[in-house]
């Protein structure tokens, strides 16, 4: 009988997984250099969660079922919602503003498996809850900017819009919701084809020539903040989007000040789901092609969906495998320093009980130390110490021990050294 993993899952082997720890690690270092504290949620959740924020017509993407209560239940898609869902279950009443929370972990769709998009999936993101806007989107996107950078990633393109903008415009011509939702997943395709169809073919979706054309040209301005006075000129005899391009100046003054320089004004940024509200973002490294999109973010009111009080929030969520694929695609490959501090070789069969204590006293005193547990000859140990790449050999010898004594061999270098056994910690940690 033959097993395989299931279609759209991975398995990772130990140079990859210390790539992604590594990742990891700089990723943590860089949020919690903002001030963010980890957050853990359940891999499981109840299935109206999603359907609440999302849509009905989420089900068909979901690994969802029934637990033996009959309870409906389901694989996260995302982690957006389980933070709201916390928030409101353990922070709203008891945590002073702003709160700043990140998380880490694996998601869940069932969609069509291709390169870079998986069924589980993991996701790195944050959520800056109750901080004043726009200084709370300035803040989080120079996080994001920030981490981006410390992976090495030099061509990723952050790409900021103001969904009040449009909101504002469909406001004045009075669109209903639902066509507003209709339009909105349509500009959030990045389809033009689609979305000239959709404004100007036969059968418009929004049955005013006039908005048409506005919005056709609008989400055509792409650029630095030269385009404002494009904007500006384009919504001039409308006063409902005014407001939200104010708060998009403003931000885009705030940026310099958090030393965000490179950004592109792209007024066809839409995540188009209905609870982001004001700034919105997205970053795309080129070189990754159909699946350039590698963040998505921007303020919302998802807290208030759930039934919570209004609460100003921001975030965004780094997918974390696109992330290594474009480190692996655009940065040196680094060579990642040996899993093993040392390898305990013991010469001969009567000295192989000294090498485990010596072992577990490097262990525990946190250095990382492996011995053989095999009884190989020392030949053959010393030829697998040089093939795992560890850079120093302990050799314990009877001839030694019996002076408290062990050798310390470089691999490198292949220099030798008696060491004092009392003194072998502080010796490889360089004290």
């Amino acid at each position: 009988m033959e097993f395989t993993r299931p279609r759209g899952t991975r398995d990772f082997l130990f140079e990859e997984m210390r790539e992604r720890k590594q990742a990891e690690s700089t990723l943590r270092n860089i949020f919690e250099n903002y001030g963010y504290q980890e957050i853990k949620t359940p891999l499981f959740e109840e299935l109206k969660l999603f359907t609440t924020k999302s849509g009905e017509e989420i089900v068909d993407q979901l690994y969802n079922f029934k637990d033996k209560s009959d309870r409906e239940l389901t694989l996260r898609p995302e982690i957006t919602a389980p933070v709201a869902r916390l928030y409101l279950n353990e922070l709203e009443k008891i945590s002073s503003k702003p709160i700043k929370l990140y998380y880490y972990g694996s998601c869940f769709r069932y969609e069509r498996p291709q390169k870079g998009r998986f069924r589980q999936f993991w996701q790195f993101g944050c959520e800056l809850i109750g901080a004043k806007t726009p200084q709370g989107e300035a803040e989080v996107i120079a996080l994001c900017t920030d981490s981006i950078n410390a992976l090495g990633i030099t061509t990723a393109d952050v790409n900021i819009n103001h969904l009040g903008i449009i909101r504002g415009l469909f406001k004045h011509f009075e669109i209903s919701t639902e066509t507003q939702r209709e339009i909105m997943v349509v500009i959030d395709k990045g389809d033009k084809d689609l979305l000239i169809e959709s404004l100007s073919g036969e059968n418009p979706v929004i049955d005013n020539d006039e908005l048409n054309q506005i919005l056709l040209k609008l989400i055509d301005l792409v650029g630095d903040k030269s385009i404002i006075s494009d904007v500006e000129e384009l919504i001039a005899p409308y006063d409902e989007p005014k407001e939200a391009l104010e708060e998009l100046k403003e931000l885009i003054a705030l940026l310099e000040n958090f030393h965000v320089e490179n950004y592109t004004l792209n007024l066809g940024v839409a995540r188009g789901l209905d609870y982001y509200t004001g700034i919105v973002f997205e970053i795309y490294v080129p070189e990754l092609g159909a699946q350039k999109q590698i963040c998505g973010g921007g303020s919302y009111s998802l807290v208030k969906v759930f039934g919570g009080q209004e609460v100003e929030s921001t975030g965004f969520a780094l997918g974390f495998d696109r992330l290594m694929n474009a480190v692996e695609e655009l940065t040196d490959k680094k060579e990642l320093p040996p899993y093993l501090d040392i390898y305990v070789a013991p010469i001969s069969g009567d000295v192989r009980d000294k090498a485990y204590e010596i072992t577990q006293l490097l262990r525990r005193n946190n250095i990382k130390a492996d011995v053989d547990l095999n009884g190989k000859k020392f030949k053959k140990l010393m030829n697998y110490a040089d093939k795992i790449g560890v850079e120093k050999i302990a050799i314990v010898g009877a001839k030694d021990l019996e002076e408290g004594k062990i050798t310390v061999k470089d691999m490198i270098s292949g220099n030798q050294e008696l060491v004092d056994l009392d003194h072998i910690v502080e010796y490889l940690k360089g004290e």
